[in-house]
């Protein structure tokens, strides 16, 4: 097996030029996507109750502020490029890590790229009709055997396309304009969302919220079911809040500030989503909630009438570029990291001559998800990957017990607050809701599962294959060695 050396942060090759400002909003604007705009509706299906509703957010929001209190310890720790590839590496080993690289490259991390990138253009698609998803450019089919395949291309994939490629090109030409592209919309995503909040408050507090949490016909069992369902749907409007460690090694004084953006960060997204929540449950009954999608545009309907839909959808729009930029600027520093460990394309560990960003990193990362949104195959691979990210989520928050017992000596300027019952609240509130989803849904968390596991052969021949050419250069060497002393 290669021996796999911890990186050193000031041999990597990227320069610190994140402040706490810079990766506060990198990490808010990675998170707030489309989920908040979305998710309460779905999430009414299963919890018909507006006070079950937003005891879920708040349960939520304590669930993901244990876990961003424990990964600041390892990433306080380890301030390195890769995050979470870097925790799972030292503490399980080389495989682990790999298979979260794996994972993230092939369906998590393209695939939330590729679902910004088409949820953009949805949304734009609302002001520009000829642009939308709704205008195929053509379609045709084919036949092999008996299985019938269609193919299409739509107008809005064509604008999901040139979207992705815009915001990598901002981070392929330095970092300074990629955060410099995250903090103007990150700003601006939040200051909508306030307005958003004030002005539904004020118009809507009038009305009574109900605060039960036992809705009728339900009983105990079916409501801890729903619960743990839109806990699911919950962890998808968070997902991202640990995708700021994988910038680590360009944070400056990321001992104190990794930490302070982690807990600044969970919190002022919790206390967005909430009083979202309650804008929501104030302006539509419970009746009207369920199963609707879009359900902050009904909601702002509801309150200020039709033309507030248009306000909602530039504040998606806003809120999903700032989330596709983020996305783009984190997973390619992964990949990176994999590649200065040689378990990823050498190529992909290099830094531009001039930017000084994993540029080929960036360039592979956008074609990938380019492939995605136009195939339109993100939406089933995400569906799966859900789950298997959310057991990497526990899996590397164990690590923290793991690497105090295994590593005690590594230098830790942050200690997760409440040890060990903050982690060991993450590690166990997140398995039941692993459970509860093999349960519900035993197809897409198996078929997530499997897909992972195709990494370990993958692992294996990758390693296997360098070994065998280390041990060829050093024959050549040695040879090279052998007829100079001749």
């Amino acid at each position: 097996m290669v021996k796999f050396d911890s990186p050193q942060p000031l041999s990597s090759g990227l320069t610190r030029e994140l402040g706490l400002f810079d990766s506060t909003m990198m990490m808010v604007g990675i998170v707030i996507g489309s989920g908040i705009f979305l998710t309460t509706g779905i999430m009414a299906q299963s919890i018909p109750s507006p006070g079950l509703i937003l005891l879920a957010w708040l349960v939520g929001g304590l669930i993901i502020l244990a876990g961003a209190l424990t990964y600041a310890e390892l990433g306080a720790a380890m301030p390195d490029a890769g995050g979470q590839y870097v925790y799972l590496r030292e503490a399980y080993g080389p495989l682990f890590g790999f298979l979260f690289g794996w994972k993230l490259f092939l369906v998590n991390m393209t695939g939330s790229i590729a679902a910004l990138g088409v949820a953009f253009a949805v949304y734009f698609g609302y002001f520009f009709p000829a642009l939308s998803t709704q205008n195929t450019l053509f379609s045709t089919g084919m036949s092999i055997g008996d299985t019938e395949i269609s193919l299409s291309l739509s107008a809005g994939q064509v604008v999901a396309v040139l979207a992705i490629l815009l915001f990598s090109a901002f981070n392929y030409i330095g970092v300074t304009f990629g955060k410099l592209v995250q903090n103007v919309l990150t700003v601006t995503k939040i200051t909508t969302i306030i307005i958003i909040i004030v002005f539904g408050l004020i118009v809507g507090l009038g009305n009574p919220i109900e605060l039960q949490l036992a809705p009728a016909g339900m009983d105990f069992t079916q409501i801890l079911v729903g619960f743990g369902l839109a806990l699911i749907a919950i962890s998808w409007a968070f997902d991202g809040w640990n995708n700021i460690n994988y910038v680590a090694g360009e944070i400056k004084n990321p001992k104190r500030n990794l930490p302070l953006t982690l807990l600044m960060g969970t919190v002022g997204i919790s206390i967005l989503y909430l009083l979202m929540n309650v804008v929501y449950v104030l302006s539509l009954p419970i009746s009207e909630m369920s199963g609707v999608v879009r359900i902050a545009e009904t909601s702002a309907t509801a309150l200020f009438g039709a033309t507030a839909a248009q306000l909602i959808s530039v504040a998606v729009i806003v809120a999903v570029l700032g989330a596709l930029n983020g996305a783009i600027f984190a997973g390619a520093r992964v990949y990176y990291a994999m590649a200065k460990d040689r378990l990823f394309f050498r190529r992909v560990g290099n830094l531009h001559p001039r930017f000084q960003t994993p540029a080929f990193a960036i360039l592979i990362q956008a074609l990938w998800s380019c492939v995605l949104a136009l195939t339109g195959t993100f939406e089933q691979l995400f569906t799966y990957a859900m789950f298997i990210g959310v057991l990497f989520w526990v899996i590397a928050a164990a690590a923290v017990f793991t690497l105090r017992r295994k590593n005690p000596a590594l230098p830790r300027p942050y200690k997760t607050w409440g040890y060990p019952v903050t982690p060991l609240i993450f590690i166990i509130a997140l398995s039941g809701v692993l459970i509860n989803t093999l349960i519900v849904r035993p197809v897409e968390s198996f078929i997530g599962l499997a897909f992972t596991a195709l990494g370990i052969p993958v692992f294996y021949v990758w390693t296997r294959k360098l070994n065998l050419n280390e041990q060829n250069l050093l024959k050549y060497k040695g040879g090279r060695k052998t007829d100079v002393a001749k």
